[in-house]
């Protein structure tokens, strides 16, 4: 036991430490509505075979969002402006000329045959389609005309050749088309000697010839390379090899792209609104804190130093891997920090009902049973947010994939912050010789006020099941037909709308102009600064009227100045654009994220099924459904939009519901171990009854959070933490009347209804008269 104890604490201290010095070196990068970035204005230009219509600048968009993700660029904005033009944001990226050579070489792919070394007079072109470019070492090559393009290409990879210790190669597939038209031009290179440069074959992007392999001389004249996929091999460092895997992948595009605009923007979120969630999140976890420690007195103050670890370890992750953090992106680390605390709570409550039933006499050995009894549970419920999380950065995109990254960097920390830093603490408090003397002061020789309520009380809530699953219908009908009422409102993100642009005489603060846009009547709109004296306002379909309101409003502000008072200088506000632009959120990134959340909520089924019974896992799904519909259905009612923000916290709401019913549903199959012969709606109340402190105390941890980033988080918040409040309490009402009555209904209808067996009645014993002796 000390050697083990030894070891956690070694790890915890390696982990620290670790975490300290990245997070001190290595700074995390902030999202365009933390931070800002560049903006790009890119225009699509028709070719003699293809046009740039809508659709050809809707395919080059989604090319172009693969490319700027894979380059490193995380969370950019992409939108459709107008028939032709494409609006990219990056975010972080102050340099204007950096972020046009992040974009400017995407263009389209081309391969070509080489024709032989070009003299030094060689024109740059001629009729017959014969190119001059200079190769990577800058020799000039003649160029046929192309004989392939990007749209050949299925994908490129850099490798590392372990085998054979080559080194790093790119492995290039092509399609059906690709595969015929490759064996074709290799298989005519291949007829050249060997060293002669016509034996190449040039890949042009924008141009330039990023590579010119030569045709391998084990590769007969006449056969060419067969089989769809070909290897370019060559003194490839790490960074070379994946730098042209990019290339190739990304430069497919349908239609080549000019970039006419380019500026700085400001984030969309307001730096007070970013200074008001800061504080928010400060007093949130500060009243979280204090009210683990009233509960759990010196154990919750250990706790709380463990979560001060997990946001170490967290900030950490983040920066080393290299992720942007945004506003979504801070919803999974909202769900992990109530999964933290969610853990700290299983063990100490395992604890207290070890000594409350005298089995572990001290607070150590009360301790180490809880943190036994108490990991399945955790596990269970961490592995299930996992997949979920491992699903949605595999298979999603945008921000779907970036709350997939915050999130399981922020269970894996929560992990290890509860599972091992508060272990270690815990322990070597509870091994004190004035702790032993008190016993009271660990928080863990008392049961608990919740606890002794419902050890009193002895509640029977699943007696009748059908009665609570008939509430959550209810309660569920008159939540959705507020989708058929009054229809779903989807934000700017979803559903595109309208883009202007202003040029003012004077700088305006994009706060105040989001301000008094609210007060025209115009709340939802995303305001941000562009250049010096340049505004953007975006927002959904906006009629005429509307318009005019906006325009009215931001002359006023630009005209008045700075400090709101008349210059009288002459100058005014020019509107320099005014376009419709499509979602950010595209068709593509939708179906991805679509895709993802069902895979994911179809792995957590086999997992449940598998840890489990199908029983269970169905009731765990079917209360996910439940509180997705609820909250759908009061955000409907209430008229809030449903944009990027709401998403984040549906993907949460989600999260922390699964959670829920893997807690209640393992304390279930461990009280069905040791009694088997007991109906399965008792032993579902002796579940409820021993995992409910956890429920109200984890819960309360979360509302603490939330409720001050509702208050105090400004109104850029206000319906994440809406949105967050409503999930966490219809979560916590599912797991309990909707999750449990659904598996004990379920096992009724399969086994048929069983009464439950009651003790056989005591008859009266007949009056006897005892016999008088003497």
């Amino acid at each position: 036991m000390i050697r083990s104890n030894r070891v956690r604490a070694l790890f915890a201290l390696a982990v620290i430490a670790v975490s300290v010095y990245i997070a001190v070196t290595v700074p995390v990068r902030l999202g365009l509505d933390l931070r800002g970035g560049t903006q790009i204005v890119l225009e699509t230009r028709s070719t003699p075979t293809t046009k740039a219509d809508r659709a050809a600048t809707d395919r080059t968009l989604e090319v172009l969002r693969g490319r700027v993700d894979a380059l490193g660029v995380a969370e950019p904005t992409l939108v459709r402006s107008g028939a032709h033009r494409i609006i990219v944001e990056l975010p972080g990226v102050q340099d204007p000329k950096q972020a046009a050579d992040v974009l400017g070489r995407t263009a389209q792919l081309s391969f070509h045959p080489v024709l032989g070394a070009a003299g030094a007079g060689a024109p740059e072109s001629a009729e017959s389609g014969e190119r001059v470019l200079p190769d990577e070492s800058g020799q000039r090559l003649r160029l046929g005309a192309s004989a392939m393009t990007g749209k050949d290409v299925k994908g490129a990879d850099a490798r590392f050749d372990q085998e054979t210790g080559a080194g790093w190669h790119v492995t290039v597939d092509f399609d059906r088309t690709g595969r015929d038209r490759w064996a074709e031009l290799t298989a005519d290179a291949a007829c050249r000697p060997v060293g002669d440069p016509t034996r190449r074959v040039a890949i042009v992007l924008d141009d330039r010839i990023i590579s010119a392999p030569q045709v391998d001389p084990s590769v007969a004249c006449g056969t060419g390379i067969a089989g769809g996929s070909t290897q370019i091999t060559g003194s490839f460092s790490d960074a070379e090899a994946r730098e042209l895997a990019l290339l190739i992948n990304g430069g497919a595009l349908p239609v080549p792209v000019e970039t006419v605009e380019q500026h700085t923007v400001g984030p969309t979120l307001g730096a007070r609104a970013i200074t008001a969630s800061a504080w928010a999140a400060v007093v949130g976890t500060a009243l979280t804190a204090l009210f683990i420690i009233v509960v759990y007195r010196l154990m919750g103050a250990l706790a709380v130093v463990a979560l001060l670890a997990y946001g170490l370890i967290s900030y950490a992750a983040l920066a080393a891997l290299g992720a942007t953090l945004t506003l979504p992106g801070l919803a999974g680390f909202v769900l992990a920090i109530g999964m933290a605390v969610d853990a700290n709570v299983l063990v100490f409550e395992r604890a207290r009902e070890e000594h409350a039933s005298r089995r572990r006499p001290s607070a150590r050995s009360a301790l180490t049973a809880g943190f036994r009894n108490a990991f399945s549970a955790i596990a269970d419920s961490n592995i299930t947010t996992l997949i979920a999380a491992g699903l949605l950065f595999l298979l999603a995109s945008g921000p779907v994939r970036g709350f997939g990254v915050t999130l399981g960097i922020g269970v894996v920390a929560s992990m290890i912050s509860a599972l091992v830093v508060t272990r270690v603490l815990a322990d070597f408090a509870a091994s004190r010789p004035w702790v032993r003397r008190r016993p009271r002061v660990t928080g863990l020789a008392t049961a608990g006020r919740v606890r002794e309520a419902l050890v009193r009380r002895d509640p029977r809530l699943m007696r009748r099941p059908r009665r609570w699953l008939a509430a959550s219908g209810v309660v569920l009908v008159l939540a959705a037909s507020g989708i058929a009422v009054r229809g779903l409102e989807f934000g700017i993100e979803f559903t595109g709308g309208r883009l202007i642009a202003y040029e003012t005489p004077h700088a305006v603060d994009p706060e105040r102009a989001r301000g008094a846009l609210a007060d025209a009547g115009l709340p939802h709109t995303v305001v941000q600064s562009a250049g010096d004296t340049g505004l953007t306002v975006r927002a959904g379909q906006l009629t005429d009227a509307q318009v005019d309101t906006v325009t009215r409003t931001i002359g006023t502000l630009g005209e008045d100045g700075a400090n709101g008072a008349k210059n009288g200088d002459g100058a005014k506000t020019a509107k320099v654009r005014d376009e419709l632009i499509g979602p950010s959120l595209g068709e593509e990134l939708r179906r991805n994220a679509l895709i993802a959340l069902v895979v994911a909520l179809g792995a957590q089924l086999l997992y449940l099924a598998a840890r489990f019974r199908w029983l269970f896992g169905t009731a765990a799904v079917a209360a996910l459904a439940h509180d997705v519909l609820i909250l759908v259905g009061v955000f409907a009612w209430l008229g809030k939009p449903l944009d990027g923000v709401f998403l984040a916290a549906l993907l949460t709401v989600i999260g922390y519901s699964v959670n829920d019913s893997v807690v209640v549903f393992d304390r279930i199959r461990e009280l069905l171990r040791r009694d088997r012969k007991a109906p399965l709606s008792q032993i579902t109340d002796r579940a409820i009854v021993q995992t409910l402190p956890r429920t109200v105390n984890t819960g309360m941890g979360a509302v603490l959070i939330l409720a001050s980033l509702a208050v105090l988080g400004g109104e850029s918040l206000t319906d994440f933490a809406l949105a967050l409040l409503i999930g966490l309490a219809v979560g916590t009402y599912s797991s309990v009347f909707t999750a449990a009555p659904v598996a004990v209904a379920l096992h009724g209808h399969r086994h048929g209804r069983r009464r439950t067996p009651r003790p056989p009645t005591r008859r009266a014993a007949p009056p006897r008269v005892a016999q008088r002796r003497g």
